[in-house]
């Protein structure tokens, strides 16, 4: 009994931790503009430096964080702005657009923002010519 006791809390400790996931796109969803992962109390978001235009940002949860209604009021989908790194949200009430370092804030989230140097797309999608160009 004492082994299995010490073999499924060594289990339970190494499981990996659950975190919130987001991801940035462009309006059309074909090209990838960021990421971030929580840990702990902390986000960290890695955004394109080269891109400024409408974006979408996904959030998900984990199942644990779902469960324990640790982000409680977070929706899956906003809308917001990337400049040159700086990502802004708009609120469902549309009204301003705030940071994403003070939006995460809301939730009790302090934020890391990492600039990389271009977007990253995904293996399948095609990448749509910017407005006003022809193909």
């Amino acid at each position: 009994m004492r082994v299995l006791t010490t073999l499924l809390t060594t289990l339970l400790l190494s499981s990996p931790a659950a975190a919130l996931q987001l991801i940035v796109w462009d309006r059309d969803l074909s090209t990838k503009l960021g990421d971030g992962e929580s840990s702990g109390g902390r986000v960290t978001v890695r955004l394109a430096s080269d891109y400024t235009g409408p974006v979408v940002v996904l959030f998900a949860p984990s199942d644990d964080e779902r469960a324990r209604g640790t982000f409680a009021g977070l929706k899956s989908r906003y809308v917001g702005t990337l400049t040159n790194g700086q990502l802004n949200l708009f609120p469902e009430d549309r009204s301003s657009a705030q940071s994403i370092t003070k939006f995460l804030s809301g939730f009790k989230l302090s934020v890391n923002v990492q600039v990389n140097a271009a977007p990253v797309s995904l293996p399948g999608l095609r990448k749509s010519a910017a407005p006003g160009q022809n193909r």
